[in-house]
């Protein structure tokens, strides 16, 4: 039998020893543990998962290159399979170093590198050609990486290599809906190689990407035997054993199946807790409006870092509900946070006084709105710098999509929980938080979306129904459809060239917004690139 550990951890971007220290530690806990013979670490162990442009810095290979010879003497005898990039022969490799098993350690370079989506692989790595195979205790294991489990090819060039069982590293970020999509190639990929394939995935957040885990096996028939958590840091054993002649993993433990709405929820809470911890902030401050919007992002925060950490102000206006208040400070006294109102009728009317001579002559219009969202920004980013606290910003993705926000106001921010959450999944996230516990008052869920920057104002005043525009906005933005294509889908054609114009003339403003953690297929930042001058679009205007 062989004693396969599967380490599902997080990695720091840039800790490059520290990340060497937490190899050390899993390796020594999994042979205390679980008689480990083998450690199969993440994707890029040592540098973290997307390391991004640090990869072109000398310094960085340097120090990857002492840590791994340091790793070869801290380990002793232990095996261990790190991902790590490797230069050779003037060529950047995404590497899996396997230490133990020889003086030098033997080198798998990943082969097919992926260049969609958030992925820029082909900007910093060469592709490997060739396979690779290492016996421990009378077993062939060969290596993959990531995105070359995708493809047949890769798997059987590694099977006729003579690999009887495939470990597979991984960086594979959280997408909505993506998991079974994951299980059913890899399963897949067992079943025409009939070789059991580990499947070792990164969890943790960096920057707007979230790993979940979730990291499995999968037998030679393509059986899952084994599923471990997602978003929990876990060393997970399993059991190779050899029955006539074929390898056979032992069935172990199988997590229970979350919902999609569970899962987008914990990657939320740990996109932010990752993002403020490790950036080095004391906690968090929010502009608690009483809408669903800022009540979601509360209990996401609060989720995160501890009520401890969370600070939210009221800042109420001369068109702020009294019932807005009052669900405001509700939830602020359910969630045990820190909580004070702060008027903004006096800072704006100061505003308006001072620009009065600029106004005269000019009808009131989205100006005065939008001083009064730069007031509560000006707050809030006042608290911010005083008491080292991230501003998290509570706009949404449908809000963001069509410039529904306003720049140095409600977009001023560390970082934008909501980002890439249209508002209709705000809706269903806010009803599934209070399946957990009820702290979002039911009015907030139950009344209709206001900015309330303007006398008896709704959202639905300058926008389709958020279940209309985010149909549309989906087409647009995460299909990629045509105007045309969306109008004959049997949607309005006035309202289609409206929205596609909105999402294209308010590029400026997402450019200029806080990142925020990716959930959809096409994330607002890194993952969907448009110009922001470009005529494109202008035949529908």
């Amino acid at each position: 039998m062989l004693n396969v550990v599967m380490a599902q951890i997080s990695l720091r971007v840039g800790d490059i020893e520290g990340n060497a220290d937490r190899v050390v530690d899993c390796v020594e806990k999994a042979r205390a543990l679980f008689s480990a013979d083998v450690v199969l670490f993440p994707e890029l162990t040592l540098t973290g998962y997307p390391p991004e442009d640090l990869l072109l810095r000398d310094e960085l290979h340097q120090r990857v290159e002492s840590a791994l010879a340091n790793l070869q003497t801290r380990l002793h005898d232990a095996v261990a399979v790190i991902g790590l990039p490797w230069r050779e022969d003037g060529e950047l490799y995404n590497g899996a170093a396997v230490i133990g098993i020889a003086e030098a350690p033997r080198i798998y370079r990943k082969q097919q590198l992926p260049n969609y989506s958030v992925f820029d692989e082909k900007r910093y790595f060469s592709a490997g050609k060739d396979p690779s195979v290492f016996t421990l205790k009378g077993i062939q294991i060969g290596l993959t990486i990531c995105e070359d489990i995708w493809f047949a090819e890769t798997v059987e060039q590694c099977k006729s290599a003579g690999a009887e069982v495939i470990l597979n590293l991984n960086a594979s970020p959280f997408e909505y809906r993506k998991q079974s999509a994951r299980q059913q190639v890899v399963s897949a990929r067992a079943v025409a190689s009939g070789i059991p394939i580990l499947y070792t995935n990164l969890v943790g957040g960096q920057d707007e990407l979230v790993f979940d885990g979730g990291s499995f096996v999968v037998n030679g028939e393509g059986e899952i035997t084994q599923q471990a958590p997602h978003f929990d840091e876990e060393l997970i054993p399993v059991v190779l054993e050899r029955r006539a002649d074929k390898i056979v993993p032992h069935t172990g433990f199988i997590s229970e199946p979350c919902s999609d709405t569970a899962l987008v929820y914990d990657a939320l809470v740990m996109g932010v807790r990752d993002y403020v911890s490790n950036n080095g902030f004391n906690g968090v401050v929010i502009g608690l409006s009483g809408g669903i919007d800022s009540a979601l992002t509360l209990s996401i925060a609060v989720d995160a870092l501890g009520s401890d950490s969370v600070e939210v102000v009221s800042m109420p206006s001369r068109y702020t509900a009294g019932m807005s208040v009052d669900d405001a400070r509700a939830q602020a006294i359910n969630e045990g946070v820190y909580y004070r109102e702060i008027p903004i009728e006096s800072v704006f009317n100061s505003f308006i006084e001072l620009l009065s001579d600029e106004f005269d002559g000019f009808d009131a219009d989205t100006t005065e709105e939008n001083i009064q969202a730069r007031c509560r920004g000006v707050i809030l980013m006042a608290i911010s710098n005083k008491k080292h606290k991230m501003v998290l910003t509570t706009g949404n993705k449908s809000e963001m999509a069509v410039g529904y926000a306003t720049l140095y106001g409600d977009m001023a921010g560390g970082f934008a929980a909501l980002k890439d959450i249209p508002k209709m999944l705000v809706y269903e996230l806010a009803r599934y938080r209070n399946t957990i516990s009820p702290v979002i008052p039911q009015r907030v869920i139950e009344r209709p979306p206001s900015a309330e920057l303007a006398p008896d104002q709704k959202d639905s005043d300058s926008l389709p129904e958020y279940e209309l525009l985010d149909q549309i906005l989906a087409d647009l933005i995460e299909n990629e459809l045509s105007v045309e294509e969306i109008i004959d889908s049997g949607f309005e054609p006035d309202v289609v060239k409206r929205i596609s114009r909105l999402v294209d003339i308010n590029e400026y403003k997402r450019r200029q917004s806080a990142p925020g953690v990716k959930i959809t297929s096409k994330a607002f930042g890194k993952e969907r690139r448009y110009p922001i001058t470009s005529a494109f679009g202008h035949r529908h205007r």
